[in-house]
């Protein structure tokens, strides 16, 4: 699996756990707004020396008493084709596991679902989910991208045993005013967490 940076330690990016988190490289998605461009465009990726897997495994197997668990973020988690292997040596360390994804590979998510891979998922809601909706965010994206991730909101509502949280960051002039209200309403009875946009670095200035 390729590793583009690994954090030993966070009490941010799963709520209530200290985690570790692993940043795979490579997404399908170009979102101008995303702080993580050395993970997404190619020029800059291939630039940046892979973490070896290694190297993460001999860390959680050092500190697996004391973390409660993973998360494997990205780019884009689902693109990498060992990911259930490298999720299957997590677990059988006693950690569980949160996945990042933006829900365009459902069919990853339900292998991961049958091996009971992963204990949470957070799927980045880029807008309303429609294709123009989305192109305003990620303009590369596809009608099938977003039947993709209309699958995968499908997958997370019918395995109630894996905790989900739906997340969308709020863009200036991308975002109507109305946006947290229609959303909120669209997902409900799931709750959807809105995220404040960072400017500097972003993706769309590589693109």
């Amino acid at each position: 699996m390729r590793i583009g940076g690994f954090l030993k330690q966070s009490l941010i990016d799963w709520e209530g756990k200290l985690v570790a988190v692993v940043f795979t490289k490579g997404c399908n998605f170009r979102c101008g707004y995303c702080h993580n461009p050395s993970l997404v465009v190619p020029e800059l990726l291939n630039d940046t020396p892979d973490v070896p897997q290694e190297e993460v495994f001999a860390y959680l197997s050092a500190r697996r008493e004391w973390l409660d668990g993973v998360v494997v973020t990205g780019g884009e988690p689902t693109l990498q084709k060992d990911l259930p292997d490298f999720l299957k040596r997590v677990r059988a360390l006693g950690l569980r596991v949160k996945l990042d994804t933006n829900g365009t590979h459902p069919e990853v998510l339900s292998e991961l679902f049958r091996e009971k891979l992963v204990n949470f998922v957070a799927l980045d809601v880029k807008h309303f989910v429609a294709r123009e909706s989305y192109a305003l965010v990620t303009p590369t994206v596809t009608e099938a991208q977003v039947e993709a991730v209309r699958c995968t909101l499908e997958l997370l509502r019918a395995h109630g045993e894996v905790g989900r949280q739906f997340r969308t960051t709020l863009i200036p002039d991308v975002h109507a005013p109305d946006t947290v209200r229609r959303l909120s309403e669209m997902f409900a009875p799931d709750k959807i967490r809105f995220q404040e946009f960072r400017d500097g670095n972003l993706v769309r200035d590589y693109i």
